[in-house]
């Protein structure tokens, strides 16, 4: 069975940093691209990912992170990771990891392309 376990939420204060992991079993995650995916309290799913890193490293971020979240990826534990900085309020949300397969360097963040995701950790920024 292909699944992917989040891990790494909770509540953090306003400037804290959290690091959120994605580990993957029954499948290696060396072919896909990572997709980082958030749905804030009463929104839905957001249909662009935040963050997404391809096979070959190469990653994206939505404005609202860049320069604050950093994603990465290491093939040896078969795991991503979404390193969170200078959080803020409106970063509060449950976060997803989601799996496709690699189509190129640069990642393509759009939801539908993602077929394999998984049951969400829940990051609150407050203080």
């Amino acid at each position: 069975q292909l699944q992917l376990v989040e891990s790494g939420g909770g509540l953090v204060q306003p400037g804290g940093s959290l690091r959120l992991s994605c580990a993957a079993s029954g499948f290696t995650l060396d072919a896909y691209t990572i997709g980082w995916f958030r749905q804030a309290p009463g929104k839905e799913r957001e249909g662009v990912g935040i963050s997404c890193i391809s096979s070959s490293g190469g990653s994206t971020y939505v404005d609202s992170v860049k320069d604050r979240f950093t994603v990465s990826r290491d093939n040896a534990k078969n795991t991503v990771y979404l390193q969170m900085n200078n959080m803020k309020p409106e970063d509060t949300a449950v976060y997803y990891c989601a799996a496709t397969v690699t189509l190129g360097h640069k990642p393509a963040c759009a939801s539908g392309l993602y077929h394999i995701w998984g049951q969400g950790t829940q990051v609150t920024v407050s203080s």
